[in-house]
């Protein structure tokens, strides 16, 4: 039996893709940019690595200066990339040509935070534009249909003839929504496209977002500071100081919250410690066969099944005391009494176990007693 053999390599709990073997619509590998020349250069992206995958819908998130529309602008191709590797639909553009660059473009769907709408154009005319770079043209009735349905479909049914002067600012951002779709592309890259737009706008634009996901596989980045749009996210990446400090998968977080919460060895921890739990947690593939655990050796951390089904043996003998699956936990009789390891524990199947340190686990257990001991002083005083 192999001893901590696993499948692939520990990732941060919330970043655990269930999906690692799909191919990445966008790949961004150890990126970092600079501005300026000389004395006057400055960092402002530093070893930047992410990937999307088709059908993902990711948010990013910081402050102002952080370097979100930055990054967005590389993976856009509006950038060259310095250094680091960058691969978008599978072509790596850090060492493409101007030509390729500008075939791989029209794959692609932008909306600009500041519309970069034609004055000169109207409503219709500016959606076309994005149908007119394409390699494989329709007739004009076709596009003029197509557009006026997606003109529609953002609010503006009735203002397919107005050029922008005629517009307002939401107004003007629902035409750079539309044409940033029109021609379905396979990645979208917005920059805070609902800045300008009311909830209701707002939420008709997200809704097209999620169908262009969902029925197209389109990959869709968004830099927004913008709450109110958070639940369409797959992804939430928060950037800071020209570093991506978080990459949270949503699903995975939500499903690590759950499971923490009906463990019954972390009742009375608050909701907010579970939060900074599952930001700590580890998730660790196995393979079938492989020992997790080792009786006798030291506790140093606690373990949650998220997938597979796991076999508890005791020696002398390694006779099988108990099978447990996904939503049990193991490894914390060693670290609450300091004694060694009771039991092995080795994966039946192939499966994943969330992995949490020795500190954050008694640090949790440290809130607990905490907890349980004002309870009692209130009860006593009252």
């Amino acid at each position: 039996m192999a001893d901590e053999a696993s499948m692939t390599e520990i990732v941060p709990a919330t970043q655990f893709d269930t999906q690692s073997g799909r191919r990445a619509a966008i790949e961004v590998r150890g990126v970092e940019h600079f501005f300026g020349n000389g004395d006057a250069r400055k960092q402002v992206l530093f070893n930047n690595n992410l990937i999307v995958r088709p059908g993902e819908i990711v948010i990013m998130t910081g402050q102002s200066g952080s370097g979100k529309t930055t990054l967005l602008t590389l993976i856009g191709t509006l950038r060259r990339v310095q250094t680091g590797e960058l691969f978008v639909l599978g072509q790596g553009v850090h060492q493409s040509s101007v030509a390729q660059i500008n075939q791989l473009r029209r794959r692609l769907g932008f909306i600009f935070q500041a519309h970069n709408l034609f004055s000169s154009l109207t409503a219709l005319q500016n959606v076309r534009m994005a149908l007119e770079l394409q390699p494989q043209r329709r007739s004009r009735s076709e596009e003029n249909r197509r557009c006026q349905e997606m003109l529609e479909a953002v609010g503006l049914g009735e203002r397919v003839h107005y050029k922008p002067r005629g517009l307002s600012g939401g107004q003007k951002q629902r035409v750079a929504v539309a044409r940033g779709l029109v021609h379905q592309p396979e990645i979208l890259l917005a920059d805070e496209p609902t800045a300008a737009l009311d909830e209701e706008s707002g939420r008709k634009v997200v809704t097209l977002f999620q169908q262009q996901a969902r029925e197209r596989g389109t990959a869709i980045v968004i830099v927004t500071h913008d709450n109110r749009i958070l639940d369409v996210a797959d992804r939430i990446v928060k950037m800071d100081f020209g570093t991506i400090a978080r990459d949270t998968r949503v699903s995975e977080a939500s499903n690590i919250g759950e499971m923490l919460s009906r463990c019954s060895i972390f009742d009375g921890v608050t909701i907010r410690t579970m939060t900074q739990l599952a930001d700590r947690m580890k998730a660790q593939p196995y393979k079938a066969g492989s020992r997790i655990i080792r009786q006798g050796d030291p506790g140093d951390t606690f373990y949650l099944i998220r997938d597979g089904e796991m076999e508890v043996r005791r020696d002398p003998g390694n006779r099988l005391v108990a099978t447990i699956g996904p939503g049990d936990f193991f490894g914390e009789t060693a670290l609450l009494t300091g004694e060694p390891r009771n039991a092995h524990v080795d994966a039946k199947t192939d499966g994943v176990v969330y992995t949490l340190d020795a500190q954050s686990f008694r640090e949790a257990m440290g809130e607990r007693a905490s907890l349980d001991q004002e309870v009692r002083s209130t009860l006593f005083a009252n």
